[in-house]
């Protein structure tokens, strides 16, 4: 099994905003595979599917960025899911517009969605996709700067992170995480 999760905030107002690349990558993964998300549970918008024979569940997190974990740590109880079955996907500031890089484990690096998700897992020790988004120029505060959407430019190098993220994804159903990485964060 693989319990996919993509990072964002619900509704419309945010649907396009830097802060919900991670429901893009979801969103993408579940027209590649044809898996509805279509069920509310979890707190959450579900999809479940089988893909190349493997058990894949799609999770939208409905409790805006900060809480997110209240929404994963349910889904994974319910599913008795191995944390080495999980994937979060979400957005950083620390990286250039476009980088995506995984990891098997590590700390929240500031980012809110990332520390709920820690809190109520009681670990940091699962699989992340971290899509680049940049750091704000001038006196932007990070909120907002989360909050905004890309200029046409930048939509050009998200939406081709937004792909190769979720072709990363596509590829870890039949391979190690960790050969996934040695390909992606080349």
């Amino acid at each position: 099994m693989k319990v996919i999760v993509g990072l964002g905030n619900p509704g419309m107002k945010y649907a396009l905003t830097r802060h919900n690349v991670g429901f893009w990558v979801i969103d993408l993964l579940s027209q590649h595979w044809g898996i509805s998300i279509s069920k509310e549970k979890w707190k959450a918008e579900v999809g479940e599917g089988v893909v190349n024979g493997e058990k894949v569940i799609l999770i939208k997190p409905l409790t805006y960025m900060n809480l997110s974990g209240e929404s994963v740590r349910p889904a994974m109880d319910w599913l008795k899911a191995d944390l080495d079955d999980l994937c979060v996907i979400y957005d950083d500031l620390d990286m250039p517009p476009g980088k995506i890089r995984l990891r098997l484990k590590g700390s929240s690096g500031g980012h809110n969605g990332m520390k709920s998700i820690i809190q109520h897992l009681g670990t940091d020790q699962f699989k992340r996709l971290k899509v680049g988004i940049g750091r704000p120029t001038g006196r932007i505060p990070v909120p907002d700067y989360v909050l905004s959407h890309f200029n046409q430019d930048e939509r050009i190098t998200i939406d081709d992170a937004v792909d190769r993220s979720a072709k990363a994804m596509d590829r870890w159903l039949d391979s190690t995480f960790l050969e996934v990485m040695n390909v992606y964060n080349a």
